[in-house]
């Protein structure tokens, strides 16, 4: 079967919505980095005490940056549940999605382990991060170290964790349901990490922890939706009524929920069912793409930097924490006067606008010089067609690169 996304998903242009390679998509994975970055730069790092006008609601505008993460899963999700729907038939199914997937995640991944030590071992970050922590890292287990009594030492590992439990066993489910199947699998999953999430609150658990089993339902959504666009939805009208239908559910939900505590963590609704609305509403967003992407308006969306960052983010991703403290280490030592960014704003723009430089510049490097060459590895994988000089064989190429960053 070839690797080619289906072919009757069409736009009114008879250009289809599933294509080779999906820049909107590219530049949706740039929002959903660059809400993160922003989120730990001010928001996370800072809060709003001893803020003032201005300077007050523009950080206070970074602090739902957190939902970036949540992106990310949504669209991780509709992506590789995507390719695997795609790639079903192939004899070499689960060979080539593993080794493919290892050659995308693992060498970056291991090189962070290995700069989080050096960082923190030279006392150039302040931060502790035991042996403990690193081991079940090494292994994908950083999102449930606290279940060993060993705190998250390095944040923004928890997120991998979850991803790769998901994909270790969902190519399994994909290969064994039909297309249908996946989505009322997708359908059951979410309904699982609520119902977990709430009986996790009311019995005085960690409902908001980042265990795989309370936040999979984002991933599982992603899939249900590339699911439904294989099908008869994979249409100009039918992925638009996709939509509407999360747009209207997720706004549905913060409009009736909002008087009983749905946004806020602090209360059941707000555990329970946020995750869902805010899925739910990414879903819309990349349905909306899907449509941009292939009508005269694509440009909106086709936007060279977001697309640029959208490249680079798994890196970005990985790396942003490590280098704000690298910075803070500096800064601080080159101008120990400097007054407290906590309550000036020019402080808070000059950490950020240092840290966001180099995250960028030595994500795109480690994309050019380091990440690339373990990507064009994946081309074995294509019945030994080089993919990087044959014009035939882009499509199969190109397939997997937008929807295994992160």
């Amino acid at each position: 079967m070839s690797d080619s996304p289906i072919t009757h998903s069409k736009t009114v242009n008879s250009e289809p919505f599933l294509r080779a390679r999906m820049p909107e998509l590219d530049s949706i994975r740039g929002i959903a980095v660059l809400l993160v970055l922003f989120y730990h730069g001010f928001g996370f790092a800072y809060g709003l005490s001893g803020l003032r006008g201005i300077g007050r609601l523009f950080v206070a505008a970074t602090l739902g940056g957190w939902v970036g993460v949540n992106l990310f899963f949504v669209l991780s999700g509709f992506l590789i549940t995507g390719i695997l729907l795609d790639t079903k038939a192939r004899a070499d199914y689960y060979k080539r999605f593993y080794f493919r997937r290892a050659l995308r995640i693992l060498p970056l991944y291991y090189a962070v382990l290995c700069l989080l030590v050096v960082l923190t071992r030279a006392g150039l970050i302040n931060r502790h991060v035991s042996w403990a922590f690193l081991g079940l890292s090494s292994i994908y287990m950083a999102n449930v170290t606290e279940l060993f009594g060993i705190p998250i030492q390095y944040g923004v590992l928890w997120s991998l964790g979850v991803e790769e439990h998901f994909y270790l066993f969902w190519p399994i489910a994909v290969r064994l349901l039909s297309r249908r199947g996946i989505a009322i699998a997708g359908t059951i999953i979410c309904i699982m990490c609520t119902s977990l999430r709430s009986l996790s609150y009311v019995l005085g658990g960690q409902a908001g922890a980042g265990y795989t089993w309370l936040v999979a339902d984002g991933l599982a959504m992603g899939a249900v939706l590339a699911s439904l666009i294989r099908g008869p939805l994979g249409t100009c009208a039918g992925i638009r009524n996709v939509m509407w239908a999360a747009f209207a559910s997720s706004v549905f939900l913060f409009a009736v929920g909002t008087p009983f505590g749905i946004l806020s963590a602090r209360h059941f609704l707000g555990m329970a069912l946020r995750p869902i609305a805010i899925n739910l509403f990414f879903v819309g967003i990349i349905s909306m793409a899907l449509r941009l992407g292939t009508c005269p308006w694509k440009t909106i969306l086709n936007l060279a930097p977001l697309r640029f960052v959208g490249d680079i983010s798994y890196c970005v991703y990985l790396i942003h924490m490590l280098v704000f403290e690298l910075v803070d280490h500096v800064l601080a030592r080159l101008n120990p006067s400097l007054p407290p960014g906590r309550e000036h704003i020019a402080v808070m723009a000059l950490r950020f606008f240092a840290a966001a430089s180099f995250t960028i510049g030595l994500a795109a490097l480690s994309r050019r010089y380091f990440e690339n060459p373990f990507l064009r590895l994946k081309a074995r994988f294509d019945n030994g067609v080089d993919v990087s000089t044959s014009r035939s064989s882009k499509l199969i190429g190109q397939i997997p690169s937008p929807a295994e960053d992160l």
